[in-house]
């Protein structure tokens, strides 16, 4: 099958992950067509775009029927219209029922002890009399199974009275687990059944957001964990059949062992600094995967960070930016704003890239970007 340039490739979701698609299509010439619900989303002046619910089982069916492949860059969309455009022939890809799969966290977790995925031990729970019961299974972590996004959906419950916090809806308890890191593999595969993964990556977490606050390429891990992550990140993929890019974030327990923690089947935050640290970034790979394109060399080409620039506390409204000059200073600094007009605390609004042979250096700058660059109004 020849490239054909032509190509309409639908994206539902026009944030800054599918901004940074399109961004990487314009080398390839590819078309874009964008639904979000926002009327100024990151997308609007990069691609074809609609204004529309991306759970609208008729909105979505339409707007996709003008495409010839559909992607996702977030996973809260209409499952049952991808699958009628899949039928109609289409190439929906992640497969919809993949990512029906993703959108419930207590079918994730499911789907790993059913595959043998190694995970943290759980108790499904439907609402907060159930999870009330569950005192002896603390300390814990409890979930939401859908709609949690962005470090919304998961509270820590270490004692008895934090249970009464649980949340009142369908979800779980994960035992809380005693990790030293906190890691990601991105692994992509094309329809051809192609593999490729990415070095693991070690993030840093935000305390009160629960977002990636820095994070570093490559990870520092052993030889032996890293080559078990990129082992569980391939199985995982290959279990699920996917195809396109698949985030799997891991935690390293004290004892070494990698556990899964949860999977996004799409561009992810612990992906962005592979635009100027990998051979191939993220964004390219996941057009490559889901065009059935031969998949790119993931190797690093210099080791990275990334500093996620969020919304400051006690500020909304329009974004103003300080102490970008100062960033733009620091060598191998690559600044990525994401076009939002209006910032609000803890709103993911750019990321910086940071590129430095040595580590030392890199988090120094990375330290140094994250007290300099601040979204205000």
């Amino acid at each position: 099958m020849s490239f054909s340039p032509e190509t309409r490739i639908g994206v539902l979701g026009g944030g800054q992950l599918g901004r940074m698609l399109i961004q990487s299509g314009i080398d390839l010439n590819l078309r874009f067509s964008v639904l979000d619900t926002d009327a100024q989303a990151p997308c609007r002046d990069l691609a074809l775009f609609q204004q529309g619910s991306l759970k609208d089982f008729h909105t979505v069916l339409s707007w996709g029927r003008e495409c010839d492949v559909i992607t996702i860059e977030i996973e809260h969309v209409n499952t049952a219209a991808l699958k009628q455009l899949e039928q109609e022939g289409k190439r929906v890809y992640p497969q919809p029922d993949i990512i029906e799969l993703i959108q419930d966290k207590r079918t994730q977790k499911e789907f790993y002890y059913r595959n043998g995925i190694p995970t943290a031990d759980y108790v499904l729970v439907s609402n907060r009399a159930e999870a009330l019961q569950l005192e002896s299974f603390l300390p814990a972590v409890n979930k939401l199974g859908k709609e949690g996004y962005d470090g919304r959906g998961v509270q820590v419950v270490r004692t008895a009275s934090d249970l009464e916090k649980a949340f009142d809806a369908p979800g779980f308890l994960e035992k809380l687990v005693d990790f030293e890191k906190e890691i990601a593999v991105i692994v992509a595969r094309n329809p051809a059944g192609e593999v490729k993964s990415f070095p693991a990556v070690e993030m840093a977490f935000h305390p009160e957001a629960n977002l990636v606050e820095y994070l570093f390429s490559p990870a520092q891990i052993s030889a032996a964990v890293a080559e078990e992550a990129d082992r569980i990140a391939r199985q995982v993929i290959e279990a699920l059949g996917m195809v396109g890019l698949l985030a799997v974030e891991m935690f390293v327990t004290r004892n070494q062992q990698v556990l899964v923690n949860e999977i996004a089947p799409r561009p992810h935050n612990s992906g962005h600094h592979t635009i100027e640290a990998n051979i191939t970034s993220q964004y390219e790979q996941h057009l490559r995967a889901i065009l059935d394109l031969p998949l790119g060399d993931t190797s690093i080409k210099i080791p990275g960070a990334m500093v996620n620039l969020l919304g400051e506390e006690g500020y909304s409204g329009p974004a103003r930016y300080e102490g970008l000059e100062a960033v733009l200073q620091v060598p191998g600094a690559h600044i990525h704003l994401y076009g939002k007009h209006l910032t609000k605390p803890f709103r993911k609004m750019g990321h910086v890239t940071l590129v430095d042979h040595d580590m030392e250096s890199l988090r120094k700058n990375a330290t140094f970007v994250k007290h300099t660059l601040k979204v205000r109004t």
